[in-house]
């Protein structure tokens, strides 16, 4: 004999799925990020605890590219290029400059182009997808250290590599949306208000 469920149950039902479906999408981007950051998946660059014990004669060129999304800040890299040997710890550094006069909260998340040399390109010291905060006129100066494991080399989809895009994107954290759109409303009351 089936057991129906009454009113009580179909709503406690419900409201466990839509708790469920809830803790799963806050969950989803941190959880792809790491599947990614894991397998090198979609040319996302892994992180490394020691650099490798190998160094081939062969060598990469890294270029290095910076973006901002929807910041009142300078980015660049104080270098365009780097050759590296492969299995080499390279250090390369980074300038940012809040060109505002509020502070500024951001993070930076990267990508490596071609895409198949995402699972060899590793970092050992990095900035991303941290948060940062950028005092008004305020440059910081961020390192990267990185190499190219050794086994790139061998892997036969990846032979060949010759120059990896390392590629930076500086965007807007909550903090400073939320401060962006007080400071926005505070604007449009004095303007209604004169």
């Amino acid at each position: 004999m089936k057991k129906k469920l009454g009113r009580n149950g179909i709503a406690i039902v419900c409201a466990l799925g839509v708790m469920f479906m809830t803790g799963a999408s806050f969950a989803a981007v941190p959880l792809y990020r790491l599947f990614c950051q894991v397998t090198g998946f979609d040319g996302t660059v892994s992180r490394a605890e020691k650099a490798p014990d190998v160094q081939l004669e062969d060598t990469v060129l890294i270029r290095f590219d910076t973006n901002v999304r929807g910041l009142p800040m300078q980015f660049r890299a104080e270098q365009v290029t780097q050759r590296v040997h492969i299995g080499e710890t390279g250090l390369a550094y980074f300038d940012v400059t809040n060109t505002s006069d509020r502070p500024i909260n951001a993070k930076a998340a990267y990508n490596v182009v071609p895409e198949r040399a995402g699972p060899y390109f590793q970092k050992l010291q990095c900035f991303c997808f941290e948060d940062q905060v950028i005092e008004p006129g305020q440059t910081i100066k961020f390192p990267v250290q990185y190499f190219v494991a050794p086994e790139m080399a061998t892997d036969r989809e990846s032979q060949g590599v010759k120059e990896i895009t390392l590629s930076y994107t500086f965007y807007p954290t909550e903090g400073f949306q939320q401060a962006a759109n007080g400071a926005q409303t505070v604007a449009q009351t004095s303007g209604a208000a004169g």
